[in-house]
């Protein structure tokens, strides 16, 4: 798979009724990006949504990031991989992870135990279907996990096509790249928000870092980065969040993904922040699409 330009990571899809994200994807292809990455918390179902995404548009890659392993057995993972990339070929990338005990556990009532046992075990028994699986198969598909520390990135290395990381900085991106190697995709999301104004940066990168400032999950990976508890507490330090969230103008956008690329990155997917979490940045998604092509 070729995942050329920039890619979008989007959330605000979900508030979104289905005619308007057919129009707006359209509109991101047309204006040169070269992916969408969705995610999956209590909004649209991921699965179903790459498939609206896909019909929709014509060149555009595709990818869930990420699918939530314990909401689907691996046999329905293997599915609708296979069914994704057979009816739209090289245009659908499975992004696919362990999420967070509070999701799992609390929103889903199911048990989060284990993480990177649980991953080996689903992505070798996904490995298997192949044999159970009766419909159509695909070719070339490709599978990424979501993977911050060293051994989940080792698992990626191992028993994925590589890894898609988030809320991560470049230096990261660097340390990813050594553990995976030079076969193996990755793919850092990017947050940025598109403003010469840094007080308005910051307060919206701050309102946006504080709903992952309590998920262990990534307070671990960045401790591991060398931020300490004067980085984490209120909402994160301004060194924090200028190292997590891009902010400026297009230059300085197009810088931060220079960045990422030099450290290793094959592609990297922007999440664009504005004072309207909910609403679609439709007018910061045209001005940066000078610098997707």
């Amino acid at each position: 798979m070729s995942l050329t330009g920039l890619g979008i990571w989007t959330a605000q899809f979900d508030f979104q009724p289905a005619e308007v994200v057919r129009a707006t994807v359209q509109e991101l292809e047309s204006l040169g990006y070269g992916s969408i990455w969705i995610g999956e918390n209590v909004g649209r179902e991921p699965i179903g949504q790459s498939a609206l995404l896909l019909s929709a548009t014509r060149r555009m890659t595709v990818a869930t990031g990420v699918a939530n392993l314990w909401a689907r057995d691996p046999l329905s993972m293997f599915a609708a991989q296979h069914t994704l990339t057979e009816a739209y070929p090289g245009r659908f990338v499975l992004g696919l992870g362990v999420s967070h005990p509070r999701l799992v556990n609390d929103t889903r009532g199911l048990q989060y135990d284990q993480p990177l046992r649980a991953v080996r075990e689903y992505l070798t028994t996904m490995d298997q279907m192949g044999q159970a699986y009766r419909a159509v198969p695909a070719s070339n598909t490709v599978r990424l996990l979501a993977a911050l520390g060293p051994r989940m990135l080792h698992i990626a290395a191992q028993q994925a096509d590589g890894a898609h990381t988030y809320l991560v900085p470049p230096e990261h991106t660097d340390q990813a790249r050594q553990i995976l190697g030079s076969d193996k995709l990755l793919v850092p999301e990017q947050a940025v928000v598109l403003t010469d104004d840094k007080a308005q940066g910051h307060e919206i990168g701050r309102r946006h870092l504080r709903r992952y400032l309590s998920l262990p999950n990534y307070t671990r990976n960045l401790r591991r980065l060398g931020y300490t508890d004067d980085d984490l507490d209120h909402n994160g330090s301004n060194r924090l969040l200028d190292a997590l969230v891009a902010w400026g103008d297009e230059a300085a956008i197009a810088e931060r993904i220079q960045q990422h690329r030099q450290a290793g990155a094959d592609h990297v997917c922007l999440q664009v922040l504005g004072p309207d979490f909910r609403g679609l940045p439709l007018p910061q998604w045209r001005r940066l699409a000078a610098i997707a092509r």
